[in-house]
Formats: C-alpha cells, sequence, structure tokens
C-alpha cells in the first residue's frame, strides 16, 4: 500500500487549476461549450481576483458546475503567516495536495516585491541556501506559481484600483530555470494585459547559472531581470559554494549572460553572498572587479543569513565594508542588499520547505 509520506512527496497529477490557464485557452474552453463570449472576461476577473467558485456570485452554477469537473478554482491557499519587524511578510502556502511552500512579501517605498517559490525545496544544494536542504520534491507547475501572486496580491490589496504588488523575484525556493516551462508559462500569464498585467521589467529571476537555460530566457520574448548568483569570480572558490559550478563553468555562465544581455539590452545583475569561507578577501575583490570588467552590470552583495543545517559563516562587517570600497574605487556599480525578513527567516537564503521534516 502506498504510504500518505509517498503521496505527498512524489509529484502526482492533480487536477489543474483555473490559475494556470491564459485567456485564450480558457476562452477557447468556455466558448467550445456554447457560451458567450461576456462570461470568459467574468470568469478570468473571478481567476485574476484569486476567487474560488463559491464566491463568483455573478457566474452561472451551470458554468461553475462545467470548469469544475475538470479545474479547480485555486492552486494554493494560505497555510500560516508570519510578520516581520521590517514589516515584510513571509507566507506559508498550501498546496492541493498536501505540500507547503513558502512566499515573501516585502514592502519598499518605490512598491512591494513579492518573493516567489518555483520548485518544492531545490537540488542545487548551494553551501549556504536554505532552499537545498531536504533536496528537491517537484517542480511547482505554472498554476501553483501563478497562485502565490494572485492569493498575496489579495492578501494585501486594500485599494482594488490599483495593484499591492508592482515587483516579483523569483528567488523563493527552487532554481527557476531547473522548471524552465512552467516558470516561462507563468511569464506568460502573469505578463498578460488580460490578467494582473506585470511588466516583464518588474520580474526578476535568479539562477546559478544553468547556461541552457539563459539563452532559451533570451530569446523567449520575457525581458526580465537576469540575477546571477555569481557568489565567487573563479570556478575554484564558486565550486565550495555552489556544486553545480562542476557542471557549468564558469566562463560558459559569463558567455550566456553576456548572451542574455545582447538579446534583452537588460543590466545583468550579480549576486554575491558576503561569507567568511575566503570570498571576500582583497585578492578576491581584485580577481571580480577582472572578471565584471566592461560588463553593463550590477553587483549585489549580500550579508548571509543563518541557516541551521549549513556550518558556512558570514563575512564580517569590516570584511563586508572593505569588500565594497574596493569594488566601488574600481567604478563597479554595487550594493549591500538590505535585510529584510531574516526574523522570521524569510531573508535571501533562508527560504525552504521548512514543512517538509513534518511531512516526512
Amino acid at each position: 500500500m502506498t504510504s500518505e509520506k509517498t503521496n505527498i512527496n512524489t509529484e502526482k497529477n492533480i487536477k489543474e487549476s483555473l490559475q494556470g490557464l491564459t485567456f485564450d485557452k480558457l476562452s477557447s474552453f468556455i466558448l467550445g461549450e456554447g457560451f458567450p463570449k461576456y462570461r470568459v472576461e467574468q470568469v478570468y476577473k473571478m481567476i485574476m481576483q484569486g476567487k474560488d467558485y463559491d464566491e463568483a456570485t455573478n457566474i452561472p452554477l451551470e458554468i461553475k458546475n462545467m470548469l469544475s469537473k475538470k479545474y479547480n478554482a485555486i492552486s494554493v491557499s494560505l497555510e500560516s503567516e508570519f510578520s516581520s519587524k521590517s514589516g515584510a511578510k513571509k507566507y506559508l502556502y498550501r498546496l492541493n495536495d498536501g505540500n507547503v511552500i513558502e512566499g515573501v512579501f516585502m514592502p519598499h517605498d518605490y512598491g512591494n516585491t513579492l518573493c516567489v517559490s518555483t520548485q518544492i525545496g531545490c537540488r542545487m544544494n548551494c553551501s549556504f541556501c536554505a532552499s537545498g536542504i531536504g533536496g528537491l520534491v517537484r517542480n511547482l507547475t505554472a498554476d501553483e506559481i501563478v497562485g502565490q501572486v494572485l492569493l498575496a496580491e489579495r492578501l494585501n490589496n486594500t485599494d482594488t484600483s490599483k495593484r499591492a504588488i508592482s515587483n516579483i523575484v523569483l528567488m523563493g525556493s527552487g532554481e527557476p530555470l531547473d522548471n524552465y516551462e512552467n516558470v516561462v508559462k507563468f511569464l506568460s500569464i502573469i505578463t498578460s494585459p488580460k490578467g494582473i498585467n506585470i511588466s516583464p521589467r518588474n520580474i526578476s529571476l535568479s539562477t546559478v547559472g544553468l547556461t541552457d537555460g539563459i539563452r532559451r530566457l533570451a530569446t523567449s520574448g520575457y525581458s526580465v531581470t537576469l540575477a546571477i548568483s555569481l557568489h565567487a569570480p573563479t570556478d575554484e572558490k564558486r565550486k565550495k559554494l555552489i556544486p553545480i559550478s562542476n557542471k557549468y563553468k564558469l566562463t560558459e555562465v559569463m558567455e550566456a549572460a553576456k548572451f542574455y544581455f545582447e538579446k534583452t539590452k537588460r543590466r545583468l545583475i550579480f549576486e554575491y553572498a558576503l561569507t567568511s569561507d575566503g570570498n571576500t578577501d582583497q585578492a578576491t575583490a581584485r580577481e571580480l572587479i577582472n572578471l565584471l570588467k566592461g560588463i553593463p552590470c550590477h553587483v549585489n552583495l549580500i550579508p548571509l543569513n543563518i541557516v541551521d543545517g549549513k556550518k558556512i559563516g558570514k563575512a564580517s562587517a569590516k570584511q563586508s565594508t572593505d569588500f565594497l570600497d574596493t569594488l566601488k574605487k574600481a567604478s563597479l556599480s554595487v550594493t549591500i542588499r538590505r535585510s529584510l525578513g531574516d526574523d522570521i527567516e524569510g531573508a535571501c537564503g533562508q527560504l525552504r520547505h521548512s514543512r517538509l521534516a513534518e511531512q516526512k
């Protein structure tokens, strides 16, 4: 007999939700069943508002029954919410198969940002990141990625005349380019003028450097901001932090990054965690300067956050400041990222499938 543990942690065929449908696909389905066009608009509005069937009082029961036979209305529900003293909120989302994922809502003066997960767990196993603890459970489907945004929008929207979420970062649990097809489908839905209509320029995608995925994304038509988790300027140092570097050499990653810029004309972001493990000394700073010379980019220095189960240490305040100053003197565009949500384990590197241990 199949155990509950296997059921939860094994990817299986669960009914897709309406949140994974493009407007055109929904239109084909509803019109094909003989309903008028204005019903398509009503249903899609219901979807983009993150509503369940019983909340859509303007849609006939006949249509809701027809849809519910094939589709769930929503893909995620709120399991728990944690508030940080910084104003950030961490959400635990429950999926329709019982798994739980995390996301973080971060308020800023320039607009609110939502950090979105793309996988349950992660198989990259970076030395400082919590997401890889426990490995990869499964990819999230496009509707499960969309559902995170729609639910967070609903939870934070106090003014229906404008969006609560203005920016999305695909920087939660998982490696987005390891789930390429679902991520691109998510982008097609979330950027559609028929839907929530978030500009690709307001979406960032973080990758450890899966070069094939970077090149595919460059020609996908979605010119999102590409953030490459660099963390070291040489293969030897990078392998200690990012195991996938054994497969994707730094020269290949940089070539793919330059290709992305050539195709999209979007300035590149290089993420750089400040550790005590040999990546913040002055010699390394000079290596980084040489690596990035002439590349239109910004370097985002990230103070390392404490993660249970990871032994790597954080750089001291002096190491971090000296490293920053050296890069600035070389005329690199560089800042140290402000950490939001570290008190609720919602800061960079801390997101993980925190309920996985309970489900095993």
